[in-house]
């Protein structure tokens, strides 16, 4: 049995989010279908706006409604050190933690070869040519993920930084809190080996 048009329309645009299956978008559509008149409209109003009201800062990459945006305009943050992230997102969740008050730049993804991306595709040359006209600008922190992809991103980027004399410093990886060693693949294990500090 077909649905109706609305509905497969519905289903197909739910699948186009990232892990939605044909059962989840399904599902999805038949919830939306069941949903108070307002409730959707409200959150048709709401993916239009997120669309058309948000862009990327013109400075760091983040997503902002104001150009710059609310982080690069504030002086009162570091501006001594710059936190390379992968996608905005990272952003909120440091943010969440309320212990950097630095600035930060996004790269809008990885070195990717299999998927074709290379240092032109990511949002790189902005960092250099903002490292190249702020001389406040001490550290850069990488905080791409601990990938292989995540890994080569940040091999790269601080070939490219250390030469202008800026400390090149990565987050820490290895074992999180409450986790058990001998459940830890051997990457986490060797990596919480290599970042140990001295107590």
């Amino acid at each position: 049995m077909q649905y109706p048009e609305p509905i497969a329309q519905l289903i197909d645009s739910y699948m186009k989010l990232p892990g939605i299956g044909q059962k989840t978008a399904t599902r999805l559509a038949f919830y939306t279908i069941d949903m108070n008149g307002d409730d959707v409209t409200r959150f048709a109003k709401s993916l239009i706006s997120a669309k058309r009201d948000l862009h990327f800062c013109s400075i760091c990459g983040n997503i902002t409604e104001n150009d710059p945006c609310d982080i690069c305009r504030d002086k009162t943050r570091d501006q001594s050190q710059i936190l390379v992230v992968e996608q905005a997102k990272d952003i909120m969740t440091l943010e969440k933690m309320k212990e950097y008050h630095g600035l930060y730049h996004v790269l809008n993804g990885v070195l990717s070869p299999i998927e074709g991306k290379g240092p032109e595709d990511l949002n790189m040359a902005s960092l250099l040519k903002r490292l190249q006209s702020n001389d406040a600008v001490k550290e850069v922190i990488i905080a791409t993920n601990a990938t292989p992809e995540g890994e080569a991103t940040a091999m790269y980027l601080s070939r490219l930084i250390k030469p202008a004399g800026i400390k090149v410093t990565r987050l820490a990886h290895g074992l999180s809190v409450g986790s058990d060693i001998e459940y830890a693949d051997e990457m986490t294990l060797y990596k919480a080996v290599e970042g140990r500090t001295e107590m």
